[in-house]
């Protein structure tokens, strides 16, 4: 594992505070998963905190989980993210996700667990370590209102940073729906590596069942992707 240095966001920090503060979008982190139920409450009413962050089920803290929501100018969530760090240290991604990807169940859905599957590809059998599940990945606001602004890249790489400050991991990864992804989630959240048809979920009654795809960054990325210029991000999303 590489640390990171505190000298290398300080251009991002600046750059994304910039757009931030643009869009009238304010930013709150916190570490108790209780009050960020009660945040999705508020803002997600019809969002079902996610498995992988209920701290009913894990030992949620400031050690190792952290949330992160915004508000809107008039001080209306319009975004969540969250994330959190995996001892890795003894096995594989890959191997953790054949035996626990029950874990990590989309929100919201009655799932037949067992016709679901999880299939581990390349990447998963190579990420170890200290490894951050990032998820609770939103974005809202009125219709219309961020699109074109780069502001989606922004936040994802805004996780980015929280997670190299606060663990320096040798891992970042996530799940996203497959439509989603190809529709260019991966590349604006600023992932710089994806795996498709990595979980198949079915849900109790219907037939066809939903993909999901596995992104992920290695420490290296992620300080490759934090040292881009925010103005190239910003192109990219015009």
């Amino acid at each position: 594992m590489t640390m990171y240095s505190a000298n290398d966001d300080a251009h991002f920090m600046a750059a994304s505070h910039d757009i931030l503060n643009r869009n009238s979008v304010q930013l709150t982190l916190g570490t108790d998963f209780e009050e960020y139920r009660t945040l999705l409450a508020e803002g997600r009413p019809d969002h079902t905190l996610g498995a992988p962050f209920e701290p009913k089920k894990h030992n949620l803290n400031e050690a190792n989980a952290v949330w992160v929501v915004g508000r809107d100018a008039d001080g209306l969530i319009m975004h969540t993210q969250a994330l959190r760090l995996l001892d890795l240290r003894q096995n594989c991604l890959g191997e953790y996700l054949r035996r626990d990807f029950k874990e990590f169940p989309p929100s919201d859905v009655d799932i037949d667990y067992e016709r679901s599957r999880y299939r581990a590809g390349p990447g998963a059998q190579r990420i170890a370590g200290r490894v951050v599940y990032h998820g609770e990945v939103w974005m809202g606001g009125v219709p219309g209102r961020y699109r074109g602004t780069g502001l989606s890249g922004v936040l994802g790489r805004y996780a980015f940073l929280i997670a190299m400050q606060r663990w320096s991991p040798d891992y970042v990864f996530g799940f996203m729906p497959k439509p989603v992804a190809y529709k260019g989630f991966v590349e604006r959240q600023g992932y710089m590596h994806s795996e498709p048809g990595t979980l198949r979920w079915h849900i109790k009654g219907e037939d066809n069942p939903f993909e999901a795809f596995m992104a992920y960054m290695g420490n290296d990325d992620i300080r490759f992707m934090l040292d881009m210029p925010i103005r190239e991000l910003m192109e990219r999303a015009a």
